[in-house]
């Protein structure tokens, strides 16, 4: 089986993703960021994969109403189970298509058997300087999560 890296998944922002400002609503890309994401870890794994977190969304600019908007995923990093894919949001007016980064996120999924239990993904290996900084990227947002996670364990601790 050939394993797919990359995804990108292109379409027009259509007047039922709006929000009160009259942009796209931020909820509306959090889904289709969600779908490139899934489609990615899919074509990596060749497994069902659940989402097991979303990290370092940040929303750069907006996606207004008619813009061409480009979601493309790629695996960044992989642990046993594991596959962090960077998802990077882009727009443009269609007529002109000079895209701008409007979104950026990590997502880390986890490859699943018809009985919900992980199961272990090939492992990825850098090949560039940038596949290798992305990797670099998603290994410092995992300890980061891991710092985070035991923050709030222990928070839960105090509440009765």
């Amino acid at each position: 089986m050939e394993r797919e890296r990359e995804v990108t998944m292109r379409f027009l922002a259509e007047p039922t993703d709006i929000n009160f400002g009259g942009k796209v609503h931020g909820g509306a890309v959090m889904k289709w960021i969600d779908q490139a994401g899934y489609a990615c870890a899919v074509g990596w794994s060749g497994q069902y994969c659940v989402t097991v977190y979303v990290g370092g969304i940040r929303f750069y600019k907006p996606v207004h109403i008619g813009n061409m908007v480009e979601v493309h995923a790629k695996v960044a990093y992989t642990g046993r189970t594991s596959m962090h894919v960077v998802v990077e949001v882009s727009a443009s007016d269609p007529k002109d298509r000079r895209h701008t980064k409007t979104t950026h996120c990590v997502i880390v999924f986890v490859a699943v058997d018809e009985e919900g239990t992980p199961v272990e993904v090939a492992r990825w290996q850098p090949r560039t300087e940038e596949d290798a900084n992305l990797e670099r990227y998603a290994k410092d947002l995992m300890q980061l999560r891991k710092g985070i996670e035991e923050t709030e364990a222990a928070l839960r601790k105090d509440v009765p």
